[in-house]
């Protein structure tokens, strides 16, 4: 049997995940992270986008909206601002996001306002990339995404 570890993607509204896996990967705010079980102790914030993680031949997707990876030998955990299911994105929904966003950015009064569309905008764009890359990497495996 393979060396696995526990992984646990816990968001303010709810538990995602907890099981199993062989590979985690996620974009910390160093860039994309590998983890493997028994990796070196390890804390990053993480920058919104996919969290993919492994488990023997399968793979689940999810998108956070930023947060924290914090890494043990034997536990990942990764603590979100938001999370979903990245089969649970909508294409036509973020980029309205980016749009209202956009638009926020134009008509703020102040720089909290400004700083506010920013990081939707953000969100809006890192879950549009989550989608794509997503549809590339089922793509290759011969599989497609509806959305």
């Amino acid at each position: 049997m393979a060396v696995s570890m526990q992984v646990d993607i816990v968001s303010a509204e709810q538990p995602l995940f907890s099981g199993k896996a062989n590979e985690v990967f996620a974009l910390a705010a160093e860039g994309e992270v590998g983890i493997l079980p028994h990796h070196t102790q390890f804390l990053s914030t993480l920058k919104p986008g996919l969290v993919r993680i492994v488990s023997g031949d399968e793979e689940e997707h999810f998108f956070v909206a930023g947060g924290i990876l914090e890494v043990q030998p034997e536990v990942v955990t990764i603590l979100a601002d938001s999370a979903i299911r990245a089969d649970d994105l909508d294409e036509a929904k973020a980029l309205e996001a980016k749009q209202r966003a956009e638009e926020a950015m134009k008509k703020a009064e102040s720089e909290v306002d400004f700083a506010k569309a920013q990081a939707e905008l953000s969100e809006a764009i890192a879950q549009l990339e989550a989608i794509s890359k997503l549809r590339e990497r089922l793509g290759k495996r011969g599989l497609t995404v509806s959305h």
